[in-house]
């Protein structure tokens, strides 16, 4: 009897032991798939390689070729918004495990990252106005002023054009916008990124001129090393194979894809071993520090003009806050609220690229130099700052002092000159010292129009060599030395202000 029982439920014992192995092995390959997610830079500021829809959601070439590479080769990507210029810095400190970006394949950038095989054929071309009937090729844009994308081959190729004045910018569409300002002559940049961008733009007042003047290959970034490279490679051979990367340059392209090689023309390089990093870096820093020395001039130039228009400008709207009746202190306030209450780096754009197109719409042109934006921009922001300084130092004087001044027979603006002011200037130099040093490290906010102070000569020097860490800390370096430089100043300053110190001195 107990035989014929074991026999009866064997079956469903059986069963429930298959079942439980089936759910066992879907639970550990959803769990591997699941831990099988890769990390991926890129930056949604390039059509039609990668770019937002209206909805926020990311699209593009680049973005549909890596779902179906990752999809082909049994992993998951999550992507990550990062600047073009910070990508390789991000890769070789394995922050992120891959960037779909448009990366062309170049000799320099494999010494310090390893390529997929390439999954593009591009070139660089030139963009310029529609009416501009002189720049017809590659020899015509001598002697004129190039914009370019930081960090891209087209930013290296505007480097051999003699005579020419080029002007970084940190995307495609900021290069696109001041050519249309009449910033730049020409745009150097990825034919296929202007004629979208032209089209889909509705920028009929540019067009693309010439051949191309380069043809290089875009291939997926990794670190060196990097153990995925191989599932990446695996996931753009299926895609080429069965059809899909046809469909998808087809989508966007609207054309059939042209035959690319199996191998990068430029082969990855190993990593170097047994090279003293130390005096490598150091050989970088010490090449480097001249450049960093004369944007740090350019710093201390453009800070001291900002700050010496800012204080006549924050020292009247700080007074007319003052005033008894309206509608000035009204305007003034306003003014104060509307320059705290915004992003300086929001104020920048609206100057630099914002003035001139909203007056292309009223039929007239006119430009902005770079530096008179900077310091229109920092200027107008420090003076709001300096308006509440200068209103709350008026402010802390005891109200006998003017009612004291007004008996001895002085005027309302002899007590403000004579009395008032002096007094209110003396504890209005601890916060004023603020400023300047928190204007000092603001004006490193005007490398986004592509003004080359201290940090975007840091930023244009990693763009060529890809040390990140030894250049921004050489940076942050000097900015300290800078700012330690100028509260000794000022410090020393408001002592010999101090009426108990010139009574020691005497």
């Amino acid at each position: 009897m107990a035989r014929l029982s074991i026999i009866r439920w064997l079956p469903q014992l059986v069963l429930g032991l298959s079942c439980l192995l089936l759910l066992s092995i879907w639970i550990a390959t959803d769990s591997i798939a699941a831990g099988k997610t890769l990390t991926v830079a890129t930056e949604p500021t390039f059509p039609p390689f990668e770019f937002q829809s209206v909805t926020g959601e990311l699209q593009g070439f680049d973005i549909d070729l890596m779902n179906a590479i990752a999809s082909s080769s049994g992993f998951r990507v999550k992507y990550q918004n990062m600047p073009f210029a910070g990508m390789i810095p991000a890769l070789q400190t394995q922050t992120v495990d891959a960037a779909v970006a448009a990366m062309a394949i170049t000799a320099e950038r494999v010494k310090t990252i390893s390529f997929s095989r390439p999954y593009f054929k591009s070139g660089v071309a030139i963009a310029t106005r529609a009416d501009n009937q002189n720049i017809i090729n590659f020899d015509s844009l001598k002697n004129k002023t190039i914009g370019v994308q930081i960090g891209t081959t087209g930013a290296q190729k505007a480097k051999s054009i003699p005579g020419s004045e080029i002007r970084t910018f940190d995307d495609s569409p900021l290069t696109l916008q001041a050519l249309i300002n009449g910033n730049v002559d020409a745009v150097l940049n990825d034919q296929v990124v202007l004629l979208y961008g032209i089209k889909t733009g509705n920028l009929e007042k540019l067009k693309v001129v010439s051949s191309l003047l380069t043809e290089e290959f875009y291939g997926i970034p990794t670190p060196k090393g990097s153990p995925n490279l191989q599932a990446i490679n695996q996931g753009i051979e299926t895609v080429l194979k069965n059809g899909t990367y046809a469909k998808i340059y087809e989508k966007w392209f609207g054309i059939q894809p042209p035959q690319l090689p199996e191998k990068s023309p430029i082969e990855n390089q190993a990593p170097k071993k047994g090279v003293s990093q130390l005096f490598t870096s150091l050989s970088i820093i010490f090449k480097s520090l001249p450049t960093l020395l004369n944007g740090a001039l350019v710093t201390l130039e453009l800070t001291a003009i900002s700050v010496l228009l800012g204080m006549i400008g924050g020292t009247l709207i700080g007074i007319v806050r003052l005033f008894p009746t309206p509608p000035l202190p009204w305007i003034a306030r306003a003014y104060v609220d509307f320059f705290r209450g915004t992003p300086l780096l929001v104020q920048i754009f609206m100057i630099y690229f914002g003035l001139p197109a909203l007056a292309q719409n009223f039929g007239f042109t006119f430009t902005l130099n770079r530096l008179v934006a900077a310091v229109i921009a920092l200027s107008l922001n420090c003076a709001a700052y300096i308006a509440e300084i200068v209103r709350a130092g008026i402010q802390s004087i005891e109200p006998g002092q003017t009612e004291a001044s007004q008996s001895l027979g002085l005027s309302s603006v002899q007590t403000m000159r004579y009395v008032i002011f002096p007094q209110a200037l003396r504890r209005m130099l601890p916060p004023l010292g603020n400023q300047f040093i928190s204007l000092l490290k603001d004006t490193s906010l005007v490398a986004i129009i592509g003004f080359e102070e201290l940090f975007r000569k840091g930023q244009l020097i990693v763009a060529e060599n890809y040390r990140s860490f030894e250049i921004y800390a050489t940076v942050a370096l000097v900015y300290l030395f800078l700012t330690l430089l100028s509260s000794q100043a000022l410090s020393r300053f408001e002592r010999s202000l101090n009426p108990i110190n010139k009574k020691k001195a005497n």
